[in-house]
């Protein structure tokens, strides 16, 4: 088992704190085995298996836990006459009926520390919005980035041209690191967690009847990754091919797919208005292997890949990430975090001037102080220009971002 460190270290705070812990994610990033890790922390601690009880419903072995009351049921039993501080996990929640009720009731009779998981963000955050304001701190889980991918893959950083290859085409899926780096099993593979995805966290749980226009619009998302989008370009996308769908259909489409991780949503912030834009964001796939399940080994734009690698990356360390618009031109990234914030472009390679001067001069209208970079696969280009960084992608995932800024 793999220490998932950034977010052992993120949520090591609040073990054992008077806090439910709400660990959320796309199916198979490993949000199970990172309850595993947390468990393993406390028997490091010498805490006695007896107070520790883990509930996965994905397994049929808690077949029988299927609502709030039978939940509050088999708990109660299992920590009877149990003495000292319990800790209970539950994993994939959303799957046992009313579970906020029974989760209200533990953390109000402090009956155990909590951690609970689950593949839907608005269930999860609307449910213990209600019930449970201020008692809850969620932690998102995402696949595994590049450091992992390496570290999953037991290579070091003298083979990082070579993984990042990898990385690039099979994405981060921890899954996949159980079989062999062949395209069509890792195809197999990740077409199976999409199509599990798709009808279980999505279609089923929405009741959605048109999965042909569903999938057309995963497609749409994935062909123009890293583009400017909109639910009415999608529409017209769709009746381009002689099929109807309305701009309100694909818009609660796209909150599903959203909701469901299969994809992330951002937002363009106007730089100079400094304000959130409610129009023309960008939406980038969970996680960059859903390219290659879906669309097989053919070529795509590798800009947009790139994008939404280092996308990943940041959420994965915790920022929250904008779209840049000043005036008629976009910075590919915003980063913040408290009182951190830097600017990013992302380039496939600086291939000649005319090219430079477009990544670089993005910048020459933003008259801020905050960190501002580009990244391309360019094994060498200069440390700065005219202020502005310059790192090589792979560089800079591999980085401790406190020597990069």
């Amino acid at each position: 088992m793999i220490r998932r460190e950034r977010y052992l270290n993120r949520i090591g705070p609040f073990i054992n704190k008077p806090v439910i812990k709400v660990i959320t994610g796309i199916r198979r990033s490993g949000k199970s085995t990172f309850l595993k890790m947390i468990i393993e922390e406390l028997r490091n601690k010498n805490i006695n298996r007896k107070n520790i009880l883990y509930i996965n419903k994905d397994s049929l072995k808690y077949e029988q836990i299927k609502d709030y009351s039978s939940l509050n049921d088999h708990v109660l039993k299992r920590f009877k006459g149990i003495r000292g501080n319990k800790f209970l996990f539950i994993d994939e929640i959303q799957e046992i009926s009313e579970w906020e009720k029974a989760v209200a009731s533990f953390y109000s009779d402090k009956t155990a520390d909590l951690y609970i998981t689950g593949s839907n963000a608005r269930l999860l955050s609307s449910d213990l919005a209600t019930l449970l304001t201020g008692r809850y701190i969620e932690f998102k889980i995402n696949t595994l980035v590049f450091s992992e991918f390496l570290k999953f893959r037991k290579k070091t950083i003298k083979d990082k041209e070579e993984e990042f290859r990898l990385f690039l085409k099979y994405g981060g899926f921890p899954g996949i690191h159980h079989m062999k780096y062949d395209n069509e099993v890792i195809s197999q593979y990740i077409s199976s967690v999409y199509s599990t995805i798709l009808l279980k966290d999505i279609v089923a749980r929405n009741q959605i009847r048109d999965v042909d226009i569903l999938e057309r619009i995963v497609r749409y998302i994935i062909d123009n990754t890293g583009n400017i989008t909109t639910a009415k370009g999608i529409s017209n996308y769709i009746k381009s091919q002689h099929l109807t769908c309305a701009v309100d259909t694909v818009q609660n489409y796209i909150t599903w797919l959203t909701d469901s991780y299969m994809a992330f949503k951002a937002n363009r912030f106007d730089i100079k208005g400094k304000r959130i834009l409610e129009l023309y964001e960008k939406y980038y796939p969970g996680d960059i292997g859903f390219i290659f399940g879906i669309r097989g080994d053919k070529a795509v734009d590798i800009s947009g890949k790139l994008e939404n690698i280092v996308y990943l990356e940041l959420l994965s360390r915790g920022y929250t990430v904008f779209i840049g618009k000043l005036y008629d031109r976009e910075v590919d990234f915003i980063a913040t975090k408290y009182d951190q914030k830097f600017y990013i472009q992302v380039a496939y390679l600086l291939s000649d001037e005319k090219v430079a001067e477009r990544e670089f001069g993005v910048f020459s209208s933003i008259k801020d102080n905050y960190p501002k970079m580009v990244l391309s696969l360019d094994k060498y280009y200069g440390s700065e220009r005219e202020g502005i960084k310059w790192f090589n992608i792979i560089d800079f995932l591999l980085s401790d971002l406190t020597d990069v800024l």
